[in-house]
């Protein structure tokens, strides 16, 4: 999944006559410009996404990789990609009743779930990742458990919501004046 900024026909009729000026200059303002906006827009993609999900910054900074624009590739484009991601990313702690986590930035309860092993109150780390589990034989021990995942989707979450209004708003108020300020750069040289 991706988020991509590209030229528009606004670039073109606000600064139709110095790119036209420019020549094969114009792509490489373009790109600068687009670039520059780019980079703005990831930074309040990526606080946006952190707040989004409930995920750590960090993590969603190695989740969300840039693709910058080239003069000959006008594209600047954010991707991500990945599934549901596991509970433990989320902050588990251990109750008698479950483990609560706070995917979406909400802690809740997963009932019947859990990260250690053993009676409480003793109850004992196991070597299993720090990975939230459920026993699948219906509450009863079993020796068969699954992976409990948070709904959280990264690459959905990106076009959704509050990411994708900090990435549509930045876009829309600083990429034409940064075109503006490279044509500028340029022609003054």
């Amino acid at each position: 999944m991706r988020i991509e900024l590209s030229v528009r026909d606004q670039l073109i009729s606000t600064y139709g006559k110095q790119l036209a000026k420019l020549g094969d200059k114009a792509d490489r303002a373009l790109a600068r410009a687009m670039n520059h906006t780019g980079r703005k827009a990831r930074t309040q993609v990526r606080r946006a996404l952190a707040t989004q999900t409930g995920l750590a910054r960090k993590t969603i900074v190695k989740a969300v990789r840039e693709v910058r624009a080239k003069p000959q590739s006008l594209s600047y484009i954010l991707r991500t990609r990945g599934g549901d991601i596991s509970l433990k990313y989320f902050k588990p702690r251990e109750t008698r009743a479950g483990v609560t986590a706070a995917p979406f930035g909400k802690r809740q309860l997963f009932a019947g779930t859990f990260v250690k092993g053993g009676r409480f109150p003793g109850r004992v780390t196991l070597d299993m990742g720090g990975h939230v589990y459920r026993n699948i034989e219906g509450g009863k021990w079993g020796g068969r458990v699954e992976l409990v995942d948070s709904g959280v989707v990264i690459p959905e979450q990106l076009v959704t919501g509050a990411t994708a209004r900090s990435w549509e708003h930045l876009i829309a108020s600083d990429l034409v004046p940064r075109v503006g300020h490279e044509l500028k750069r340029i022609l003054s040289k």
